[in-house]
């Protein structure tokens, strides 16, 4: 079986939920509380790769979240999971494990979900503004 699910962007998007630099806010609080889970030890973490936000689970351009990899990268049980059920590659794997960003992530998840839901109940212009982004890009990919 071929790899369906692709590695990290070589930089986190402008919207990635681990960027430090992100407003908060841009995403729903169900998505930050996501990123606490991988903080749990690896055997307890969830079994699903964290994709990137920017596409549709279905796309074929959806890849693996590169703030995810570039946060909990190591210690990480999704991917070798993924590469156990033939979806991911040894190579995305290898890139996953070993992934460092080139711009400042929170360490954690729960400190990047803490930043994210902050200002949710009213976030601010560019806050907005990037979510409108989020919207126009996954429309592009969807019909494109």
């Amino acid at each position: 079986m071929s790899s369906t699910i692709r590695p990290p962007a070589p930089r986190p998007c402008d919207s990635c939920p681990y960027r430090r630099d992100v407003p908060s806010g841009i995403w729903a609080a169900e998505e930050y509380d996501k990123l606490r889970a991988y903080d749990a030890p690896t055997a307890e973490q969830p079994t699903a790769v964290f994709m990137c936000h920017q596409t549709d689970a279905d796309s074929q351009a959806r890849r693996v979240c590169a703030g995810w990899a570039g946060c909990h990268g190591e210690t990480l049980l999704a991917p070798r999971i993924a590469l156990m059920k033939g979806v991911m590659d040894g190579s995305t794997l290898e890139t996953v494990v070993t992934y460092v960003s080139p711009v400042p992530l929170f360490s954690s998840g729960d400190e990047a979900a803490a930043h994210g839901q902050a200002d949710i109940d009213s976030p601010g212009p560019e806050a907005d503004r990037l979510g409108d982004k989020i919207i126009r890009t996954r429309r592009h990919i969807r019909l494109g």
